[in-house]
């Protein structure tokens, strides 16, 4: 069972981050993806590290914890280091 994360229909929609913060898609397990910009009623996310982007409806999209945030960032500098980069 999911539960979404945001407002009730009666509500306002969530705003949209700035572009390039990293959220979680829990309507995908969690996963993370990089905020592009809104497409419609949905957000287009990418992939943390590349990929192709995906749109998610904004209510099942949340801000990272830090400690979600801390593992993404730790998984990005090993992915750049593992492949030459800085």
């Amino acid at each position: 069972m999911h539960a979404k994360n945001g407002p009730s229909n009666e509500q306002e929609p969530p705003q949209p981050p700035s572009p390039g913060t990293l959220v979680a898609d829990t309507s995908r397990g969690k996963r993370v993806g990089e905020f592009r910009g809104v497409a419609g009623p949905y957000w287009s996310l990418r992939p943390v590290g590349g990929g192709i982007e995906w749109d998610a409806e904004p209510e099942w999209v949340r801000a990272l914890t830090p400690a979600e945030r801390l593992t993404v960032e730790n998984a990005l500098r090993n992915l750049r280091s593992s492949r030459g980069g800085l």
